[in-house]
Order: C-alpha cells, then structure tokens, then sequence
C-alpha cells in the first residue's frame, strides 16, 4: 500500500508570537498582545497545505515554560487535533532554552525516517540553518514561513537560514491580523503612562544614535506592558526591582537588538537600556527608594 506524500508544520513560538507581536505593536513583547491559538494554528495548517500542496501530517509547536512545565495555554494547545507540543525552558534572562536544539533534531530526525516529503518551518532563527541542510540531504524540502512586518515583509529571518532553505514566503498578513490583537490600555493605565526625559547621565555615556534607540524601547515597551498588566503585576515589579520580568527584559534586549542591527548586545548597553526602563517605570508611578 503506497503512502500518500505529506508535509510536516515546525513553530518556534518565540519568534511566531514575538514577531507578531511587533507588527501589532510595535515591541515583540508577548504580553501585549492575545491571540486566538486555535484559528491561528489553523490559518497556518491551510496556509502550509496550499504551499506544498500537500495534507499537514502534524503541527510541531515549540515554546517555553518554566521548568518545562506546560502552562494552562500550552496544554490546551497540546490537546488540538494533530498537534505536538515540544517545549523548552526559561534562561536567567528570560531566552528559550533548549527550542531550537528540539525543533533541529525533529527536522533531522524527521527527514531521516521519511515522515513527510516537505517541511514548514515557521522561524527565522539562524541557529537552524544546519539543521534545515542536514534534513535537505534526506530528500526533503523546507520552506520558510515568515512573519510580516507592518509593511508585510518578513520579520526577524536569519539571510543564512533563507539561502539554506528551499524558498521563503510570508504568512498570510490577514492570518495575523485576525488573530492577534493588540491589548488595549486601560484608562488607569493611559492615565499615568507620562513619558520622561532620557538623564543626562544616560546621554553622556552612550553614543547619540544608540541613546535615542534605547529610550524608544524602553518607552515602547513599557507602554505595552502597562497595558495589559494588572495591579498585582505592577506591584510585583516594583518588590521585585532591580529585576525586571522576565518576558519584559527579554522584549528589551529583543527589540533594541532588532533596532540597531546587532545579534548581541555589549553589557555596557544593556545596563542603561535596563536603568532606563526603569527610570521610565519610575516616573510613570513613582519611585520607592
């Protein structure tokens, strides 16, 4: 009995929602935005078929959890219809650990055993380069699925990982602006959402350009977070300081490394783009030291 030719659907989480989450707000911070996981996973199962014109055999959905312990979202997600859940764990500094080595051991492993004939792999992380040729060399093709930015050009995609790769498209950008919307602030919060003045110290330790795009940032990303944070949260951030969120430090050094090009950040710059959020934090409701 000869099996029907199939394709395999790949999400790193990370990116999917990060970059989703910069075209609907402009920060790559998650918690600024909520998605319908359900109609989104489905847009992208129809998108994969009509790309390879192929039936999806499964869903590989890669995120984080803390101690790799599947939060209520997540296990919800695990429970859809030919859905897998994979999952990594939290860094010190709110990273993902542990996703990209999964998602590029499936690939390989996939393509070894013959598992489907083409693969949709919805990331744009450069550390799955070697992995997308490795499965290449088992007789499959990968595509990319990118996420669209606001003028619907791909997000975040490694130039490595697109010339290792069989083809690149973008989702569908209405897929994204079905199901993912952006929290909207609540007046309390917009009420006391006043912007400052970047110190003078600030100023005189980093260079005009690098200056002015860490005060963006933090703004941004402060402003998104205030959004969509209830008082018990924004209690807990200023307990917690000098440790900011994680998800929100990691949105931080995500999208300041997005604004000035660079894969990693020095120590130096991200001090002061750490201190800066925190003189906006402050500002805006008032510091307690």
């Amino acid at each position: 009995m000869q099996v029907r030719p199939k394709c395999s659907l790949y999400v790193d989480v990370g990116y999917l929602l990060s970059a989703a989450a910069v075209r609907v707000t402009g920060t790559s911070l998650r918690n600024g935005i909520r998605v319908d996981y359900e109609s989104l996973i489905d847009e992208l199962v129809h998108q994969a078929e009509k790309l390879s014109e192929l039936p999806v055999l499964r869903v590989h959905w890669y995120d984080s959890a803390r101690d790799g312990v599947p939060d209520t979202q997540q296990q919800a997600i695990g429970e859809l219809s030919n859905v897998k859940l994979r999952l990594g764990r939290f860094g010190v500094e709110g990273q993902q650990k542990g996703v990209d080595l999964r998602i590029g051991l499936d690939l390989v492993a996939h393509a070894r055993n013959g598992v489907a004939e083409v693969f949709i792999l919805v990331s744009g992380d450069d550390d799955l380069t070697e992995a997308v040729e490795e499965a290449q060399l088992h007789g499959v093709q990968v595509f990319l699925l990118a996420v669209p930015n606001a003028d619907d050009k791909p997000h975040g995609v490694s130039r490595h990982l697109v010339r290792a790769a069989d083809g690149l498209k973008i989702v569908f950008p209405d897929t994204i602006d079905r199901t993912v919307a952006k929290v909207e602030v609540s007046p309390a919060a917009a009420s006391q959402g006043r912007q400052p003045e970047i110190s003078g110290t600030l100023k005189d330790l980093a260079a005009a350009e690098v200056t002015d795009q860490i005060e963006s940032v933090a703004s941004r990303v402060l402003t998104t977070f205030l959004s969509s944070a209830s008082a018990e949260e924004l209690a807990a951030v200023t307990i917690g300081k000098p440790s900011i969120p994680r998800d929100v430090d990691k949105a931080l050094l995500t999208d300041l490394s997005d604004r000035l090009g660079v894969i990693d950040l020095d120590e130096a710059v991200r001090h002061k783009l750490r201190a800066q959020f925190w003189a906006q934090f402050d500002e805006a409701y008032g510091s307690e030291d």
